[in-house]
């Protein structure tokens, strides 16, 4: 009788259940930011500057050839430091300079890379993504004819880009510490806008020679 009874509890015991394995979670999928309005790049300004490090009627022709281009009226420039080699004191007139922004200075930012052969070298760029670069002579710029009395000149342009909503760390009211690392555009990216919306080859110094 009590191997009977062994024998009916065995059967009325329950089978365990074998632990089932766990499920890995899914990887979350990267996130497709290229429709994300705040994440595009555009020019926020452009600074034509030209150094003569003198006044007198070198700075005269500057300011003369930076008005031709832009039609804008161009500042002086002063000296930060004094420079005895160059004979170059402390708030020294050296140079001039006109910043644009908006349409306008799209337009004359096209009309430089025409004036440089639509060609900028690689290292050219910040790791803030903004880049300058030389027009060798004010001629080679669509629209401008040889004057006599500047002679034969250049001038640089430094370009600076943004992305949206960058202008929180320059304002005054509500000001932010910092701006994400995320939201900062890399040389790449800028590498990659100017191709794309000025149709400009990014190249190497033996490239360009």
């Amino acid at each position: 009788m009590a191997e009977e009874k062994k024998d009916v509890k065995k059967q009325e015991e329950p089978k365990q259940k074998k632990p089932e394995a766990k499920k890995e979670a899914p990887k979350p999928k990267a996130k497709d930011t290229s429709a994300n309005p705040m994440r595009g790049v555009r020019v926020q300004k452009v600074t034509l500057n030209i150094g003569v490090g003198e006044a007198g009627q070198s700075l005269e022709n500057a300011k003369k050839l930076l008005t031709m281009v832009t039609e804008e009226k161009p500042i002086v420039t002063t000296a930060k430091v004094r420079n005895p080699v160059f004979k170059i004191k402390k708030g020294d007139p050296i140079g001039v300079k006109v910043t644009l922004r908006g349409e306008k200075a799209v337009d004359v930012l096209r009309k430089s890379f025409k004036a440089a052969e639509n060609k900028i070298l690689e290292y050219s760029f910040d790791r803030s993504g903004c880049f300058s670069f030389g027009v060798k002579e004010y001629i080679d710029y669509p629209g401008i004819k040889y004057d006599p009395k500047i002679g034969i000149i250049g001038f640089d342009v430094c370009v600076t880009l943004a992305r949206p909503g960058t202008r929180v760390k320059r304002r005054r009211r509500a000001k932010a510490r910092r701006i994400s690392g995320k939201h900062v555009i890399t040389p790449d990216e800028s590498r990659e806008f100017v191709k794309k919306e000025f149709g400009v080859a990014v190249v190497g110094k033996e490239e360009l020679e």
